[in-house]
C-alpha cells in the first residue's frame, strides 16, 4: 500500500495525506460510513458515491460471518461484488463484537468461544479464523484480531489483556503473511494499538506495533 504525506499543519501533529488500495485511493484524513452487515443504513449505493462521496466504508466481519455468511459471500466473488460497491472497504476482525457479548463468551488464549446472538449455535473466532473470514470477505483493509478492554479498566487488567492482544496481533500478521488474497487484487493488514488508558501500556503497544512492519497501524 502506497501512502503520500500531502501537508502538515505547523501549529498542531495534524496532517493530510493520501493511501492507495486496490480499488482506488483515499485521502486522510477520512470520514468512513459503516456498513456493518454489507450495507450503509438510509442510504444506496449511489448516493454514497455522489452525495456523502464516501471514498472507503466499514464491514463487519463477526456479522457478516454470521450472516449472510462467508460461503455467499465467496460465490459472489467477494464482498465488493456482493454489495455492488467497487471502491475500498475496510473490515473489523470481529473482537469488538465479541467483546460485546461478555455473558456468552469464554476468552483464552487460543481465540474466543462464543454463542451466535443470531440462533445461540456456538462458534469460535481466533486471529487465523478472523484473517481467513476477511480474506474471503475480500476487503481492501483487514484488521488483525485484539482485545477490546472495558472501562473502567485496573491497569493489572490492562496489562493483562496486552500481552494477549500482542500474541494475537502477531498471529493475525503471520497467518496473513503465510496466506493470498482469494480474488486477484492485493490486501493489507493494520495491527491495533491498545492499552486501556494508562500511557506506558499504549506507549509499548505503539512499539510492538511498529515492529510488524505493515503497512498502516490503527488505533485502539
Amino acid at each position: 500500500m502506497k501512502f503520500n504525506l500531502l501537508g502538515t499543519d505547523t501549529n498542531s501533529e495534524a496532517r493530510a495525506g493520501e493511501f492507495f488500495t486496490a480499488h482506488g485511493k483515499v485521502e486522510t484524513p477520512i470520514f468512513m460510513p459503516v456498513g456493518t452487515a454489507a450495507t450503509v443504513k438510509a442510504v444506496n449505493q449511489q448516493q454514497l458515491k455522489s452525495d456523502v462521496q464516501a471514498e472507503i466504508i466499514l464491514g463487519n466481519t463477526y456479522h457478516l460471518n454470521l450472516r449472510p455468511g462467508t460461503d455467499i459471500i465467496k460465490d459472489a466473488g467477494g464482498l465488493h461484488k456482493f454489495m455492488n460497491w467497487d471502491y475500498p472497504i475496510l473490515t473489523d476482525s470481529g473482537g469488538y463484537q465479541v467483546f460485546s457479548l461478555a455473558e456468552i463468551r469464554k476468552i483464552t488464549e487460543e481465540g474466543v468461544a462464543f454463542q451466535s446472538h443470531i440462533d445461540g449455535s456456538r462458534r469460535f473466532l481466533s486471529p487465523e479464523t478472523s484473517v481467513d473470514i476477511q480474506r474471503i470477505l475480500g476487503s481492501d483493509i483487514i484488521m488483525a484480531f485484539d482485545e477490546c478492554t472495558p472501562y473502567p479498566c485496573s491497569e493489572e487488567d490492562a496489562v493483562k489483556s496486552l500481552k494477549l492482544t500482542h500474541k494475537w496481533l502477531k498471529r493475525s500478521v503471520d497467518h496473513f503473511n503465510t496466506t493470498e488474497s482469494l480474488y486477484g487484487f492485493d490486501q493489507t493488514i493494520f495491527p491495533i494499538v491498545q492499552g486501556s488508558v494508562y500511557n506506558k501500556l499504549r506507549v509499548e503497544s505503539a512499539q510492538f506495533v511498529s515492529s510488524l512492519n505493515c503497512h498502516g497501524n490503527a488505533i485502539g
